[in-house]
């Protein structure tokens, strides 16, 4: 037990294996943030179950919400999977099944309409184009390098992720406002959404940006963020199609499971379809 021990060294290769598993480089830095916090509360003692266990239920202590605790109890767990330490894996905290999304959180069409407008307004035209982008197709942020001169002019993408390869269609509205705003900015080959020194957008810059936009859009921050705009994608594309298995497909989710997530509703819509039912009189 003494032996193990989170080293600098130990948590580079970890990276890489991550890296080599194809993880998005956003989930390898936040397991390897994880991974650092648990060293810290650790300090010199060695890595066992029992010290795990203590460190989960601290987490509880503290006040941090179920899912927070199972993302960085993952992390963990993968690290020691990685470093052969299985004994001290630790299982997930049980959380119920929720069945209806928080309407404080869920970014409504007439928010994201609000935020166009103030991108639009504060002279931000790349930021307005990128949100109808991840907006109008359902893609994740990650994945926006995958708009590229050559797709709009195909009609559509091709996306790989761990392993597995999608083609996301471009709508041709879409693709005449990004030819136009590529012509503007002199990008006439490669990604369309760059930094003004011609750098990829990270996720970071993205984020921050949008955030930027939630006074005067007069929207609530933690509505706006990236992945609620996929969320309002696929909110849309289910009420027009009605397909659940077509969306998983073009959401590039293995399981249906995953994509119910996206199609709960809130509880206000689940009042008004029981109002409707006419069913009380």
């Amino acid at each position: 037990m003494k032996n193990r021990v989170m080293t600098m060294e130990r948590q580079e290769e970890f990276a890489e294996y991550l890296k080599r598993e194809e993880y998005e480089n956003a989930t390898v830095e936040k397991y390897l943030r994880e991974v650092q916090k648990f060293q810290q509360w650790m300090g010199s003692r060695g890595v066992d179950k029992e010290a795990v266990t203590e460190f989960k239920r601290h987490l509880q202590e503290k006040g941090y919400a179920p899912s927070t605790v199972n993302g960085k109890l993952s992390a963990l767990n993968m690290f020691f999977r990685f470093a052969g330490w299985e004994d001290c894996r630790v299982k997930f905290l049980r959380i119920q099944r929720q069945i209806f999304r928080n309407s404080t959180k869920e970014l409504s069409r007439e928010e994201y309409s609000r935020l166009l407008k103030t991108a639009k307004e504060k002279g931000n035209e790349r930021l307005a184009l990128l949100m109808e982008t991840i907006c109008g197709t359902g893609i994740r942020v990650s994945e926006v390098p995958c708009i590229t001169v050559e797709a709009l002019k195909a009609g559509k993408t091709e996306v790989s992720l761990k392993g597995k390869v999608r083609v996301v269609f471009l709508s041709g509205k879409l693709c005449r406002k990004l030819l136009k705003y590529a012509k503007k900015q002199e990008i006439s080959a490669g990604e369309i959404f760059l930094t003004g020194s011609g750098r990829r957008l990270s996720r970071r810059q993205i984020w921050r940006e949008m955030k930027g936009l939630c006074d005067s859009a007069g929207v609530e921050a933690e509505k706006v963020f990236p992945h609620n705009l996929r969320h309002l994608f696929a909110t849309a594309f289910y009420k027009v199609s009605k397909d659940i298995v077509k969306l998983a497909d073009v959401l590039g989710h293995s399981s249906v499971e995953t994509t119910r997530i996206y199609l709960k509703t809130a509880g206000e819509e689940h009042i008004r379809y029981l109002n409707r039912m006419g069913l009380v009189v």
